[in-house]
Formats: C-alpha cells, structure tokens, sequence
C-alpha cells in the first residue's frame, strides 16, 4: 500500500519561506514500515498527480483550503480516497466533506493507524474524531520524507500544544480550547540531537504554557549549543529568571504577538497577555538586553482602529528595530468568537472568503468601524512595504545589543528581511488557491 502525503500552497507561485510540514514527519513516524510514503509539497514542487497512489492524505488550514479541495479533486478523479485533517476540516467538517472523502477532526495522531488499516481494507470512515487530550508521549518524526526538498533553514521542533490564552481571533482555542500538553522533554532533546541541525524553530503557538516546564526545557537545551527562535507573550520578558535561561540556552529570536498598541482593542481581542504589559518599548528592550531579536506581528480592523493606529505601529516597529514585522489586516477564522460576532453584525464581505474566487490576499474580510475596506488594506500593505525599504532594513539591522550582535543575528536578520520583502510584494492582491 502507498501513501502521499500533500501539503496544499495558498498561491500559485512557489514559496521562498517553507519549512517542513511537521504533521507529516510525526504521521511518518507512526506508519507501518510496510507502507510505502511520498509527500508533495505544493508550496515548493509541482504535485505529480500520475504517481500511483492508494491514500491521499492533506492538510488543510483555512488559508489553503481552496486549493487543497482542487487538489482533491484530481485525485478524486483518478478514484482515489482522499482523507484531509487539520484546523480547517476540524472547524469546518461539513463544508470539508464535501470534497474528502475522510476527515480528521482533532488532532490525527491517536486515529492514524485506524485509518491506514481502514484504507487498506477500502472503508474508511467519513469522520475520525482525534483526542485533542491525547498523550505527546513517544512522538519521533521521520524527516526522511522531506529528503531533497528546498526548505527554509529553520528546522521546525514541537514541544507542546495549545495556548494559555484565549484571544477572540485565534482558531488555537477555538481548535484546542483549555487543553495543554507538553511533550516529554527527553524526547525533544532526543529529536534534537538527531537533526543535526543548529537553528530549530519552535512551533508552538506558544512555548510559555507552563512556567516549570520550560524552564526545565530551556535547561536541557542549553548544552546543546544550537541557536533557536520560538513563539511566545508578551509577559515572559518580565521574568528575569526566564530571560537569562533563553539567553544561556541560545535563543537567538522571539516572535510576539502585538497585535495592537491601543489598550480598548487589546480588551475587545481579550489578549490578556499584553494588557497588563503596554509599555512594549520596555519589552522589547528587556529582550534585547538579553541578545535576543524580537519578531512581531500586529493586526488592524478591530473599532478603535483608524490610519493614525498603524502608522503608530509602524513607527513603533522600525523605532524599536523589531528583527522583522507583519501589519495585517484582521482575518476572521470561522469558529472564533471573532468570526461569530461580525458575521452577527453582517460586516463580513464575504463569508465564505477563503472559498471566494474575488478574495484577494491583502485584502479586507469586512467591513471596519472607523476605516473603509480599501483604506485599512491599503494602509497595511503600505506599512509592509515601509518597514521592509532598504533604507529601514538597514537602520534596524544597526541594533548591536540583538539584530547585529553577532555574525549569526546579522546573518539570521538579513536572511529574514530579504526574504519578507520579496513575499510581500509576491503575495500582495494573489488570488487564494
């Protein structure tokens, strides 16, 4: 029995920013030595369509979930089962399953093996209900399947899942709710070692879930000697402890979630994290007293936005020499209690936009209080390209306490910048799939 493995791209152009899609190097690892595997990667090589299969097996995040039901499609064409998993099939069953003919809903791990032995015997089921509970104990991806493939050199490692926090835009909760799990951290080190890789990326949407373990996981890392960059809030740079054990056990980048510099839209996302830390000039300066770049992201459309707010970010992001930044206009994930509130509101352009064939990227989902359609994805996209001028790259790579500390945080920083500024100027106005 063979098995493809498919990774959908949002676009039609190839992507300079990849990393490996970690879900299918943890499913390789927990396939059947029997079972043959391939995987294509949309986002960096063509999908070869007449490569014999028995399974295609996609991962859909709503980004992509155009393209991944095209793909489907020819598959489907050839008589050949499809099963999709993912935060969108799992937010989204009914609309999935009109283009699958299995689905995932949770994570697959604890259903995998049922549904290879199910496919070998032709009957699968329409819906696999993974444990989003389920233990991260004995997790060991097989990265053979990306041999040969061109990635970004970030290699990505996942410690846990699931977030602290509960912001109302973000499909984590939505998809996870309360559950927090943390891998067994012999087995990342373990993971680790064997990559042979000296900058890992954690993927978690946010590392700092639980104080006593990442302090326990950042111990472990430290003789390693690898540098590392990962997600994390906003209130980890006001713990002294915390900031000298990632400085000490290499971590050479955080990227925070921002997201907005006024305190009234920070309380209507309910991002708990930032509203009692503000002052993000004092946090990213603790960061950096540390040698670590900060990354950050910021989202516009929520009511108090208006032109004066992201120009506020913008010139907070180039003042405090942020390693690399994202002005996005607000994208409504279905399921979120962001979503369910404007389409209550009947702000939504479209409701369906990643489905729309007039969506756009850079675009607006809906309709603003304080700002029209065009002028918030206008004002975003003129904030992306402002940040990532020449002239502004190089002024912020004059930062010798993070960005320019070292010939690696040089190298790291240049790498990122020229990398963001040729996607924003390929992705802006791409029709989705």
């Amino acid at each position: 029995m063979k098995i493809t493995f498919i990774h959908p791209n949002m676009f039609a152009r190839r992507s300079a920013d990849a990393m490996e899609p970690l879900v299918f190097s943890i499913l390789a690892g927990l396939t059947p030595p029997d079972i043959e595997l391939v995987m294509y990667d949309d986002r960096v090589e063509e999908i070869d369509y007449d490569d014999k299969t028995d399974l295609a097996a996609i991962t859909v995040q709503t980004f992509t979930a155009r393209r991944a039901y095209k793909i489907a499609a020819n598959y489907r064409e050839r008589d050949i089962p499809v099963v999709m998993g993912g935060f969108h099939p799992t937010l989204m069953p009914e609309e999935t399953l009109l283009h699958a003919d299995s689905i995932v809903m949770g994570d697959a791990e604890d259903v995998w093996l049922k549904i290879v032995n199910d496919a070998r015997a032709r009957k699968l089921k329409p819906i696999y209900q993974g444990n989003i509970e389920y233990p991260m104990n004995g997790i060991k991806p097989d990265n053979r399947i990306f041999k040969g493939k061109k990635y970004a050199r970030m290699t990505p490692v996942q410690f846990g899942r699931g977030c602290r926090f509960a912001c109302d835009f973000c499909s984590v909760h939505s998809y996870y709710g309360n559950s927090l799990r943390n891998r067994p951290i012999n087995d990342v080190i373990t993971e680790i070692e064997a990559l042979h890789k000296n900058f890992i990326f954690f993927v978690d949407d946010n590392i700092f879930r639980n104080y006593d373990r990442v302090i326990e996981l950042f111990n472990a890392l430290t003789p390693l000697n690898i540098k590392w960059a990962c997600q994390i809030s906003l209130d980890a740079a006001y713990n002294e402890e915390l900031l000298a054990l990632l400085e000490k056990s290499g971590c050479a980048a955080v990227f925070i979630g921002f997201e907005s510099l006024n305190k009234e839209n920070l309380k209507q996302m309910k991002k708990g994290g930032n509203i009692d830390h503000t002052d993000y000039r004092e946090g990213v300066k603790r960061f950096k007293d540390h040698g670590i770049m900060v990354c950050g992201a910021f989202v516009f459309g929520y009511d108090n936005d208006t032109a004066d707010t992201i120009e506020m970010a913008l010139e907070f992001a180039v003042e405090s020499k942020l390693c690399i930044a994202h002005f996005n206009p607000l994208f409504p994930t279905p399921k979120t209690p962001l979503y369910d509130r404007l389409k209550d509101e009947k702000r939504l352009i479209h409701e369906t936009w990643w489905l729309s064939p007039d969506f756009r990227y850079g675009q607006g989902f809906f309709h603003p209080r304080r700002m029209s359609v065009e002028e918030l994805a206008g004002k975003c996209f003129e904030a992306r390209c402002r940040f990532n001028k020449y002239s502004t790259i190089f002024r912020r790579a004059m930062d010798f306490k993070a960005n320019s500390k070292s010939l690696f945080n040089f190298s790291a920083f240049l790498a990122a910048n020229l990398i963001s500024r040729k996607e924003i100027y390929r992705r802006q106005w791409s029709e989705l799939g």
